[in-house]
């Protein structure tokens, strides 16, 4: 093991060696470090008529249109297929992969439907009003073009290792795709840091940003700051790590196992509390959405809509679903398939799940009960709880056992993106795979520990980085994409392939 690697276990260790404070120590320490952070990938550029927004919000934005333009909005027009795929009609359970479509989609959602459904749903709605919600949405439809681009490019440049498992995902696709293309040096440097950047992301906006706002949210309904779990984080950040380390220990199999049954059943019970919540209140449905969509479109909430969606909404909106951001095609990549564009079909679904049902449900629940108020100072979690409570009273501990759920499904999804950047820095190996994960659970703790502020900075910071690479290589390959788009339903299309059912 190197020194640089004992280096930054010593560090991770440092905070468990203080006798008191230990949740403000590591936040203090951190803090400078996080805002040096934000300021490098969070870049403002001026945005005539409408303010500043980050370089990388735009750079998202704009991608996006691109993607649902070039491939003909793709994301309304294969929604049939799609589906058809998901529940197995033209699985081929010989092809090469490790999971089915299903598996494979509930894998990525996992990913991506966490905390930043309901704590950073909550955040954009206080910061760009009801108006907010509708570029959520937006942000949403057009998210599942890039979505559609990164998940079947992962496919089609994925290695398969003898024992059968699979890498896939930005590293692969920048690293051979530009290599294919004779500029391989310029390949392999977008596909390291992209994996650097993603390794980053993995402890930080897929670990330490879960554990911190599931545990607030736990402490909450305790009795908060004088609660019998005030200050006890570390404490609630290792019962969290010795569970997810034990999902993990399986790998992508033993993580699509629990997922494939996990999320149906926390979407379920997040949607049906939220439902009921609309239903309690639905004499004022026809106000709410009058407030979403006209504080959309008015002159004073245009700044408010537009910038608290690129800066707050859309840039909350892009972290819950990462399209763009290049993550979930490391796990899209596992799927059992000889047609790489099939799980592209798949993923559309996720960004529409994620973002246009689940994240607008949130937004809709803080909206209609009435729960926003500038004043107050509440956001986060702590907003979608107290909108929850004033329906039901005992709804926010439905809230934090469903924050609970989202928390751990991302966290056991996110450990395998980074164990497959990880092993792309640093060599395929089960010794650097227990490295990683003994560092991430490490992070599960400390996330539990530290302020939310200084998580917020590195979370946002390091998972949007990764689209910087991500998104140069979508251009690049998307005319690729468009082939194997038309070349499969040419096939559909005349019976070479067949339906199971």
């Amino acid at each position: 093991m190197s020194k640089r690697i004992y280096f930054v276990m010593s560090l991770l260790l440092m905070p468990f060696l203080t006798h008191a404070s230990i949740d403000e120590k590591i936040d203090a320490s951190l803090k400078p470090v996080a805002d040096a952070i934000e300021h490098i990938f969070m870049y403002k550029i001026p945005i005539p008529f409408v303010g500043q927004a980050p370089f990388i919000v735009v750079w998202l934005m704009v991608a996006a249109t691109f993607f649902t333009l070039y491939f003909k909005f793709i994301n309304l027009r294969s929604f049939g297929i799609g589906y058809h795929l998901i529940k197995g009609k033209y699985n081929e359970p010989n092809a090469p992969g490790e999971v089915t479509h299903f598996q494979a989609l509930t894998t990525a959602i996992s990913g991506t439907v966490g905390l930043g459904n309901i704590a950073g749903v909550a955040t954009a709605v206080s910061a760009g009003g009801p108006g907010a919600t509708f570029w959520m949405i937006v942000a949403g439809f057009i998210g599942m073009s890039s979505k559609f681009v990164e998940c079947t490019l992962g496919v089609k440049y994925r290695d398969i290792h003898p024992d059968g498992t699979v890498s896939g995902g930005p590293m692969r696709y920048l690293s051979k795709g530009f290599a294919k293309k004779g500029f391989g040096g310029f390949g392999k440097f977008l596909a390291g840091f992209f994996a650097l950047m993603c390794v980053f992301a993995s402890f930080g906006g897929g670990n330490m940003f879960q554990a911190n706002q599931s545990f607030a949210q736990l402490q909450s309904i305790t009795g908060g700051a004088n609660g019998i779990l005030a200050g006890k984080g570390w404490l609630f950040g290792i019962i969290l790590a010795a569970i997810t380390g034990v999902t993990i220990l399986g790998g992508i199999k033993g993580i699509a196992k629990v997922t494939s049954k996990l999320i149906p059943f926390m979407a379920i019970i997040y949607i049906v509390t939220g439902l009921i919540v609309i239903f309690m209140n639905i004499t004022a449905l026809p106000d709410a959405i009058g407030q979403i969509i006209s504080g959309a479109f008015n002159t004073k909430a245009l700044a408010g809509g537009i910038i608290g969606v690129m800066i707050v909404g859309f840039q909350r909106a892009a972290f819950s679903n990462e399209a763009g951001v290049g993550s979930a095609s490391i796990a899209h990549s596992a799927v059992k398939t000889n047609h790489p564009v099939t799980e592209g079909l798949v993923a559309l679904y996720e960004p529409f799940i994620d973002t246009i049902m689940i994240c607008t449900l949130t937004a809709l629940v803080i909206v209609i009960t009435g729960s926003l108020d500038a004043n107050s100072g509440v956001q986060g979690i702590a907003l979608t709880s107290r909108a929850f409570a004033s329906s039901v009273s005992w709804f926010p501990y439905v809230l934090t056992f469903a924050a609970i759920l989202f928390a751990f499904s991302t966290m056991i999804s996110w450990s395998y993106y980074g164990v497959r950047a990880w092993t792309y820095l640093f060599g395929q190996s089960k010794t650097q795979e227990i490295l990683f994960k003994i560092l991430f659970l490490i992070c599960t703790v400390l996330g539990s520990m530290m302020g939310l502020g200084s998580i917020i900075s590195i979370s946002f910071s390091m998972v949007f980085a990764m689209s910087f690479p991500n998104i140069i290589g979508l251009y690049a390959f998307a005319p690729e994409v468009k082939r194997e788009l038309a070349t499969f339903m040419a096939k559909i299309k005349s019976g070479e392939i067949k339906a199971n059912y």
